[in-house]
């Protein structure tokens, strides 16, 4: 039990800034075997913004609300996904090799495709969101977190790891993913959709792969694999596919 639970608090410092107890670092070892908890994480995540846009939504308007559930997210996960978005962005649109790509996704600085990307995928998140019944945000919310994480699981247990440098700390993350360790993630991953009890809802799940394999099909292409900054990009993309299917499913359930 006690081992489980720094394989959890593992995934927890991986991915978000909340604080754990000292005792728990960054081990490769429980690092990759923390893939099963990713979801998990996703579901913690989504609440606090869930929480945030609940509380908010008393004093302001549901567009403020939003904003704020947004920044809440993206500060504490440290803007993990959204910088590995950015990054992707930038390597596609600037290189035309492998080597160039990755070159270019390590780069700390922003680009134009990056800004671009970031701008607009934030855009879009926060317009799909304003399009949902106000009382179903926060489900939604905290379902997009948690089924994103487990498509962008998917990818790192689909697709090899492609950096050499050794040096990556999203490396020891990225790979030894077991069958177990992704069913375990499917399940937190999807437990958030029972709680709209709408059976179609489960439909969304299919667009939400469809994004993952267009953007796999790329990574496979250009890389031959996947970085964490790819594994970011598909968690992005589809936590907004997941919004925008959820309003074009809310018409027919």
């Amino acid at each position: 039990m006690k081992k489980e639970l720094h394989i959890f608090l593992t995934a927890i410092m991986f991915f978000t800034r909340i604080p754990c107890p000292k005792w728990v670092d960054h081990s490769p070892e429980y690092l990759s075997k923390s893939a099963k908890y990713f979801s998990l994480v996703g579901i913690i995540v989504g609440s606090i913004g869930a929480l945030v846009f609940y509380g908010v939504s008393f004093l302001f308007s549901t567009e403020i609300a939003l904003l704020l559930s947004m920044v809440a997210t993206i500060y504490v996960t440290g803007a993990f996904h959204e910088d590995g978005f950015a990054d992707v962005c930038d390597g596609l649109g600037g290189g035309w090799t492998k080597e160039k790509i990755l070159l270019i996704m390590k780069d700390s600085r922003l680009g134009t495709y990056g800004a671009a990307g970031l701008v607009l995928i934030l855009a879009i998140k926060f317009s799909a969101l304003r399009e949902v019944s106000p009382h179903v945000i926060p489900i939604t919310i905290i379902a997009g977190h948690s089924l994103s994480r487990f498509i962008a699981t998917t990818l790192i247990y689909s697709h090899p790891y492609v950096r050499d440098t050794e040096d990556s700390k999203a490396k020891p993350a990225a790979k030894n993913i077991t069958v177990t360790m992704l069913f375990i993630s499917g399940i937190f991953g999807i437990s958030p959709l029972f709680f709209f009890n709408k059976p179609l809802i489960f439909i969304a799940v299919i667009p939400c792969y469809m994004a993952k394999m267009y953007l796999g099909a790329k990574f496979k292409k250009w890389l031959g694999g996947q970085t964490g900054d790819c594994a970011g990009a598909v968690q992005q993309l589809c936590e907004v596919v997941f919004y925008l299917s959820i309003i074009a499913l809310w018409k027919y359930i």
